[in-house]
C-alpha cells in the first residue's frame, strides 16, 4: 500500500503548488515554503529542478503511485505510439480511483483510492478492488449498492468545488459512470498546471 510520509500540507508548502485545491491549503494563506527559510528568495530554477518538480506535480497528484508505478506508466506511454505526454495523461486518468474522483463518487484522490480498496466499486457488473486497475473507453463505474448511500458519497455528490469532465458521464442518481474517452492534457481539470513534456524530458536524460 502506498502512503504519503510527508504531510499533504507540507508537501503543497514545500512544491508551492496546492496540488489538490484544497480550500484549506496553506498557500490560500502562505504563498512559501515552510521552515525559517521559507520566505527567503530563491535563485533561478535550473532545467533539470524545473523536470524534477514537474513530475513531482504529478507524482503527487495521485493519491495512490509510487515513484515505482510511476516510472511504470511512463514507460508503457513512452511505447505506446504518439505523444508520450499525451499518452501518460491517458493512462493516468485511466485508473479505476482517477475515474471514481471525477466522476465525484467520492470528494479526494486519497478517498477514491480507500474506496476502491474496500470493495465499494463495480466495474461493468464486477467488483473490483485495485485502484490502478485501467478502465476502458465504455466501461461502467458504479458503486455498489449497499454503498450507495454512505455519506462521503452522498457529499462528494454535492461538492460545488469542482465539475465532473466531459470524459465522464455519470448519473448520480443511479450512482453509476460511464468512461467515455481517454482525455487529452486539456480536458483534466488538474487544479495546477501539468508539464508532462517536462516529465518527458525528466525520463530522456
Amino acid at each position: 500500500m502506498s502512503k504519503r510520509i510527508e504531510a499533504k500540507h507540507k508537501i503543497d508548502r514545500r512544491l508551492g503548488e496546492n496540488l489538490w485545491g484544497r480550500p484549506s491549503s496553506p498557500l490560500n494563506a502562505r504563498a512559501y515554503g515552510p521552515g525559517q527559510h521559507g520566505q527567503r528568495r530563491k535563485g533561478k530554477t535550473s532545467d533539470y529542478g524545473l523536470q524534477l518538480r514537474a513530475k513531482q506535480n504529478f507524482l503527487f497528484n495521485d493519491a495512490a503511485t509510487t515513484e515505482k508505478a510511476f516510472k511504470k506508466l511512463y514507460t508503457e506511454a513512452a511505447r505506446i505510439k504518439g505523444d508520450t505526454g499525451e499518452r501518460l495523461i491517458g493512462l493516468l486518468e485511466s485508473r479505476l480511483d482517477a475515474v471514481v474522483y471525477r466522476a465525484k463518487f467520492v470528494s479526494t484522490v486519497f478517498a477514491a483510492r480507500q474506496f476502491v480498496s474496500h470493495g465499494h466499486i463495480l466495474v461493468n457488473g464486477k467488483r473490483v478492488n485495485i485502484p490502478s486497475y485501467q478502465v476502458q473507453p465504455g466501461d461502467k463505474v458504479e458503486i455498489k449498492e449497499k454503498s450507495k448511500q454512505l455519506a462521503v458519497v452522498l457529499e462528494a455528490n454535492q461538492l460545488a468545488e469542482r465539475d465532473v469532465p466531459e470524459y465522464v458521464e455519470v448519473d448520480h442518481g443511479k450512482q453509476l459512470a460511464t468512461y467515455v474517452r481517454v482525455p487529452a492534457l486539456g480536458d483534466v481539470p488538474y487544479p495546477v498546471q501539468m508539464e508532462p513534456n517536462l516529465v518527458v524530458e525528466f525520463y530522456s536524460r
